[in-house]
């Protein structure tokens, strides 16, 4: 898909997000605009932790690798599993074989918490991801305090100069990223800005309309030194198959495993599908 929006490269035209996602960007930047007052305790209790896992590290392998994701609700779900544990199911995750968890932090459409994030990161042993709608360098420092080890940008919700400010603030903060893209113009953005792991979104966050030929069409475009992650739409290892021969490393997978009766089974079921190797080089 073409959106008029974007451009080339750095050139781009960019507009703020409309629809689902331009609510939850606004709602999250006057969440950041309240807590930029707190920034230097935030980057001191972030340099204070120990190191990070290493994300992007724990994400190749002969198999799709599995971002596994702690969800109690969603915009285009509602309740998915509102009374959910984080530390529990985290560590159902982690005996399935997880590679990594996501924490959503945002708190009034899927029900999270940095609170969340912190329990969860010191329960386990492998890297979090902090997933929310990040617009301001404080939620970077902020991720990094609570104990994550990467963040979630969304390509489509920063403008180019927010983008490679937000990543510039991962690496002061010593964060890594999951750089989400909808679209090969998307990609070489996100590429631009020096993106190391790179997730495809089969949703269109602003419709919230869901096309599985998304992620495999534009996965097999992202460099082969570069990690592609495929996101939304997939729950059984049927779904799995179109990213995994495009050449995805890894896939985050939420509303499913957040519902199974046994989320340790159902991770461990989408973390045996084998990949093939994506060759070519950028």
């Amino acid at each position: 898909t073409h959106f008029a929006d974007t451009d080339a490269c750095t050139s781009a035209k960019w507009v703020p997000p409309s629809g689902t996602l331009g609510a939850l960007t606004r709602a999250a930047e006057a969440r950041a605009n309240a807590i930029v007052v707190n920034l230097p305790e935030l980057r001191s209790r972030a340099l204070d932790r120990e190191k990070a896992i290493e994300f992007a590290a724990n994400l190749r392998g002969d198999t799709i690798r599995l971002i596994a994701e702690i969800k109690r609700s969603s915009p285009s779900k509602g309740d998915i599993a509102p009374g959910l544990n984080a530390v529990e199911q985290a560590r159902r995750y982690v005996a399935g074989g997880a590679a990594a968890i996501s924490v959503l932090t945002e708190p009034e459409k899927f029900g999270g918490s940095l609170a969340d994030l912190d329990a969860v990161s010191n329960a386990v042993i492998v890297p979090t991801l902090r997933k929310d709608f990040i617009v301001h360098p404080v939620q970077m420092w902020e991720a990094r305090a609570n104990g994550a080890s990467a963040a979630l940008l969304i390509v489509r919700s920063l403008s180019p100069a927010q983008l490679h400010r937000l990543m510039e603030a991962a690496n002061e903060a010593n964060l890594e990223t999951l750089v989400e893209v909808r679209d090969e113009l998307e990609l070489e953005r996100a590429l631009n800005a020096g993106a190391r792991v790179v997730g495809v979104n089969n949703r269109n966050l602003e419709t919230l309309d869901i096309d599985i030929t998304v992620a495999p069409r534009v996965i097999a475009h992202i460099p082969s030194h570069v990690i592609a992650v495929a996101e939304s739409g997939m729950s059984t290892i049927a779904d799995l198959e179109a990213p995994a021969k495009a050449g995805a490393d890894a896939a985050l997978i939420g509303s499913s495993i957040s519902a199974s009766s046994n989320p340790e089974a159902a991770v461990r079921a989408l973390a045996a599908v084998p990949r093939t190797s994506r060759t070519q080089t950028h």
